[in-house]
């Protein structure tokens, strides 16, 4: 299943390997000297704790590893390495407090195999000509160590702890590293077949297991239907809840209104295999099947799942699938995904596009002025204003990529269905990348800037690269 908090391991490093005779401060401060390093550690270290630890962040620390808490002696790697992994980190944060041990940040990095950030504070110590730290100077030998042992990283500019720059970058390295936690060994429902007129969402589950190491687990449809209706004879009170969440959120037409309590078995079924075949994520059939199997249609339903937390992806896209997990895990699990395709033109604006699907996208997401129906089992609502990123991961022959990009809200005509206009920087450029492939119009977007960290996520992806327009 899908989680979105985040473990980081702590690793203050220190150039001097000599384990100092006393704590206390020398009479005598030179360069490299490890209490004006120690202070800096505890320093970052407080101030991490203080304004980062929380819903999504947990920290691990180096505390009783040897007496200062600090690494600076490759003889205390295996420990580090050792106590990292038992606390099953996401990801590892070298502090450069002086001009730091390259070789030691190296052995932990390699060691605990996770995701790494790299930073220094800036050096602000000079006492009578002697420069106390040199965090900046240590910084370009631990990032070269780091590329000798083939170790892909993530870096902050040197800077204070205290700028919008460290907290910007701190915070993106959290996103990518949720990102890598739920992509690494993804498992996502296959919920009956594709559409037969959709060639263009075909996919490999060789290459994707071998490649990228996401397995896809097939759910027949017979198997569903037999939850289904178990679920439609056994669980009435639990039905009459989610059909209540319906009529709460949405104005439901005739039709609709009709088939709320099977609308509510959808939810109940896809949340059941979830759970059963242990997977963060569904890539479902829908309008080709489903209402022949059970008499109504799933879409609607997707809009729910989506509020509760769930992703299924649409059309047995399980590309977009896919994607849509990795944009929720950069926003930490705070805003939910949706499959907006590109579908027309605006009338009027050369570079907005109407991003647009049947009925999928969560409640949630509905601009506050606006209606939100269910009409025919499929949710009709206009998303809210804002900045929106977009992605889609595709391949060719094997090459997977992964396309990302960010447009603005813009007005445009009322349509049916769930919906945004997007305006972009060229549109024109966009629509010759998705025609040259290797994409489809099938799209995921979520609310916020997210495409520098999609690029950092994909340095941690053997065999998938960033692409953008």
């Amino acid at each position: 299943m899908l989680s979105y908090e985040v473990k980081i391991g702590l690793v203050p490093v220190r150039r001097g390997n000599m384990r100092p005779a006393s704590l206390e401060k020398p009479a005598v401060l030179r360069t490299f000297n490890f209490w004006s390093a120690d202070q800096r550690a505890y320093e970052c270290l407080a101030y991490l704790k203080k304004n980062f630890e929380g819903k999504h962040v947990s920290f691990v620390d180096l505390e009783g590893i040897n007496e200062e808490g600090v690494l600076y002696d490759e003889a205390d790697c295996p420990a580090v390495i050792d106590r990292m992994k038992a606390a099953d980190v996401d990801a590892i944060f070298l502090i450069n407090v002086n001009f730091g041990n390259e070789e030691a940040a190296g052995f932990v990095a390699r060691g605990v195999g996770k995701p790494v950030l790299l930073w220094g504070p800036i050096d602000d110590s000079f006492e009578n000509g002697v420069r106390l730290t040199d965090s900046q100077c240590g910084l370009f030998g631990m990032s070269r160590m780091l590329q000798r042992l083939n170790i892909p990283f993530t870096y902050i500019k040197n800077c204070y702890i205290e700028d919008e720059a460290f907290t910007k970058g701190f915070m993106d390295f959290v996103s990518v590293a949720c990102m890598v936690k739920n992509f690494t060994n993804l498992r996502v429902a296959q919920v009956g077949m594709r559409p037969k007129s959709f060639c263009s969402v075909i996919v490999n589950e060789g290459e994707l297991m071998q490649k990228l190491g996401i397995q896809t687990i097939p759910v027949n449809l017979i198997n569903f239907k037999m939850m289904f209706e178990s679920n439609l004879e056994n669980r009435k009170e639990e039905r009459a809840k989610i059909a209540e969440e319906f009529t709460t959120k949405f104005d439901l037409d005739e039709v609709s209104l009709a088939h709320v309590d099977k609308l509510a078995c959808f939810v109940m079924t896809y949340e059941d295999i979830m759970e059963k075949y242990n997977v963060s994520a569904a890539s479902g059939e829908c309008w080709t099947a489903m209402n022949q199997l059970v008499g109504c249609m799933p879409c609607g339903t997707y809009s729910i799942l989506a509020d509760r937390g769930g992703i299924v992806g649409c059309e047995s896209d399980m590309h977009a699938t896919i994607t849509q997990v990795l944009l929720k895990s950069a926003t930490l699990g705070e805003d939910l995904p949706f499959l907006g395709e590109f579908t027309t033109r605006h009338p009027s604006n050369p570079n907005a596009e109407l991003m647009w699907h049947c009925g999928p996208f969560a409640w949630t997401l509905h601009k506050d002025d606006q209606p939100t129906q269910i009409v025919n089992d499929r949710a009709y609502l206009h998303v809210k204003d804002g900045h929106y990123t977009l992605a889609r991961m595709d391949q060719d022959n094997g090459d997977y990529k992964i396309l990302v990009g960010e447009f603005d809200a813009v007005d445009g005509p009322y349509t049916t269905g769930t919906y945004i206009w997007g305006e972009f920087d060229d549109l024109d450029a966009w629509e010759r990348k998705l025609i040259e492939g290797p994409y489809i119009h099938h799209m995921s977007e979520i609310a916020g800037a997210y495409k520098d960290v999609f690029k950092e996520f994909c340095k941690y992806v053997p065999n998938l690269s960033f692409d953008t327009v």
